[in-house]
């Protein structure tokens, strides 16, 4: 199944280099809260407080039972996305740090970056925004903000409604990939519009909020930076677990014909806006680095040397950033909106093909195996399960949502928002307990 370009595919990069001069690096109104509340404790900052309510959060400690792009109980070292999180944000800070970003802004924004996705990966984002195609869909950065802003329990605003997190705006800036609705998003490279959206109709009121003063579909820095760490982790920690794992042979990928067949893969799942040749010359300079390792056996050196080939590819990707970066809007602190990070098109081809090579040897294959449509089958049978017998079997407070909602799409919006925040195991073990009730129903 062709995957979606990410924000950074998109070239939301390098606006403009010589803006007016830059602004305080955060002021009063970056570290605002939509519901205001007193510090507990006066030597910690406020986006130290964010960084602490995403660790501490129920929805971070679900995702380490959640697919990744192996599922999570595949092996012991496959990595799940609270794994992938926790990487996407070392990576993110560091980064961030080096340009002038807060890094617990970056660092929180990076923690959140996948809260939202439900059970099976992107197979069970793909069932669920067909389950909720009548009701604006189905969308995982979409679910982030649900969740900082809604879902998860910490706070609740005057009226006695959960304000979730309550984040600051700079966090939730942060965190925000895809800063705009269903349909008004860039253009693909193709011409296509992009199917990828950062709110749903119901939460564009703490949307508007937090986008105050923000141009309008341009991110922050801050979530650019996110967005350029979750793509290196993904492209580079993918390949690890898929060498490590026996499914790719890495003297197999310096083969020619290999290296086209992985370019086709790009091309059909990413078509990054670097052209085919581009794409070759960026594998080619991968598999002749020192560092890329001609045959991996399991054994504890073989291991290392992956390690080592993981960091340095790393610090190859954000090294390459942080100089365009630099050299295009110069020294000093950079952050919100004072610049934009700028991605040389050469690391933007070799993270691509990257990503090409995890899928041409992992994920399209497992596509056609029957597990993907059995997951597909649970995500369709537990909503109408929930739909069917109301609240049910629903949890807390996904009972109080579907007594508050108004009518039936916003039920189902509930029943979504249950679904997706299952985990895979939970997702199977509700379906094991249902399953005599649905042959009932159905």
């Amino acid at each position: 199944m062709p995957q979606e370009p990410s924000a950074l595919d998109h070239g939301v990069r390098a606006h403009a280099a010589g803006e007016a001069r830059r602004p305080e690096a955060y002021t009063r109104r970056d570290r605002e809260r939509r519901w205001p509340e007193p510090a507990k404790n006066p030597r910690r900052t406020a986006f130290e407080r964010d960084r602490a309510r995403v660790l501490h959060s129920s929805a971070l400690r679900r995702l380490g039972a959640k697919t990744q792009v192996l599922g999570p109980a595949s092996d012991d070292f496959v990595r799940t996305r609270l794994t992938h999180s926790l990487e996407v944000a070392q990576v993110g800070r560091e980064l961030g740090k080096a340009l002038g970003c807060d890094p617990d802004v970056v660092d929180a924004a990076c923690l959140s970056h996948d809260l939202g996705h439900p059970p099976f990966g992107h197979n069970g984002e793909r069932a669920l925004d067909e389950v909720a195609a009548g009701i604006g869909g189905f969308e995982g950065n979409a679910q982030t903000l649900r969740l900082l802003t809604r879902l998860e329990p910490k706070t609740f605003a005057d009226d006695g409604a959960s304000a979730g997190l309550n984040l600051t705006r700079a966090s939730l800036d942060a965190a925000t990939k895809y800063p705009w609705r269903r349909g008004d998003g860039p253009a693909r490279p193709d011409g296509t519009p992009t199917r990828k959206f950062g709110v749903y109709e119901d939460d564009l009121p703490v949307f508007d909020w937090l986008r105050e003063g923000a141009p309008p579909g341009r991110r922050c820095l801050e979530a650019q930076v996110m967005d350029l760490s979750d793509d290196i982790a993904y492209s580079v920690h993918d390949v690890e677990d898929a060498i490590v794992g026996g499914r790719v042979d890495l003297e197999r990928v310096r083969r020619t014909e290999e290296q086209q067949r992985v370019v086709g893969q790009v091309r059909a799942w990413y078509d990054p806006p670097v052209d085919d040749d581009a794409l070759g010359a960026a594998i080619d300079r991968l598999v002749a680095l020192p560092i890329w390792m001609r045959a991996f056996d399991g054994s504890r050196r073989d291991l290392a040397g992956i390690k080592n080939m993981t960091s340095q590819l790393i610090g190859r990707f954000c090294g390459a950033a942080e100089a365009a970066t630099r050299a295009a809007s110069g020294e000093g602190r950079l952050t919100r909106y004072a610049a934009d990070l700028v991605v040389p098109p050469e690391t933007l081809a070799e993270i691509v093909v990257l990503k090409g090579v995890a899928a041409l040897y992992v994920m399209a294959p497992r596509e056609l195996e029957p597990l993907y449509l059995s997951q597909r089958t649970i995500i369709f049978d537990l909503v109408d399960a929930l739909l069917e017998t109301g609240d049910r079997h629903l949890e807390p407070p996904f009972v109080a949502d579907f007594h508050a909602a108004a009518d039936d799409a916003a039920r189902l919006r509930v029943v979504v928002d249950q679904v997706a925040s299952l985990t895979d195991t939970s997702a199977n073990q509700w379906h094991a307990r249902l399953r005599g009730m649905l042959s009932e129903v159905f």
